[in-house]
């Protein structure tokens, strides 16, 4: 780690990004009336549990696992989805058919710049990010895979309380495409 990893003497940039995505995934989540449980360690591709406490046709209290990502890269957005490269490894974890809790990947998109990631004022809290999901029974490809895959997130699945509200509803109704 290097001077310039530090921006102002703080936190490197790195770590900012992945507990801002984090703090943004809990207020969604949290303001959806959900739950977050936290894993100590990410081997198995994932970095927290989204939990529902309501009760379904086939399931109480559904959950899903999230991979989070952060990126400033504007670049990576295009017309109907965000193209996000992902490494083999992660991804092959992320997507493994056998999972017995569904898995999906959230791409927080924020601005360039620190100062801008958030504004507060008496009106309230505001934020120029936005984080895109999908399904990793969506993601899974059959196609040979090489270091890194991209996979698509489409720009119309914005990670806000009432897709999040979808995704717990698709889970206990046992839904195509929710595991």
């Amino acid at each position: 780690m290097g001077p310039d990893d530090l921006v102002d003497g703080q936190l490197p940039m790195t770590a900012r990004q992945e507990h801002f995505s984090l703090a943004f995934t809990r207020m969604i989540t949290y303001e959806a009336g959900c739950s977050i449980k936290s894993h100590e360690v990410d081997y198995e591709g994932v970095d927290i549990t989204v939990v529902s406490s309501a009760q379904y046709t086939y399931f109480y209290g559904p959950q899903f696992e999230l991979q989070l990502k952060c990126t400033t890269q504007e670049r990576y957005l295009r017309d109907g989805h965000m193209a996000w490269p992902m490494k083999a490894k992660p991804f092959r974890k992320l997507t493994q058919p056998k999972k017995f809790i569904p898995s999906y990947l959230g791409v927080l998109l924020i601005p360039r710049e620190p100062d801008p990631w958030l504004s507060v004022t008496e009106e309230g809290l505001l934020t120029q990010s936005r984080m895109y999901w999908q399904s990793a029974d969506r993601l899974r490809t059959a196609e040979p895979l090489g270091d890194t895959h991209t996979v698509h997130l489409p720009r119309s699945n914005l990670f806000v309380r009432e897709q999040l509200l979808g995704i717990m509803k698709a889970i206990g109704e046992q839904e195509e495409g929710a595991r």
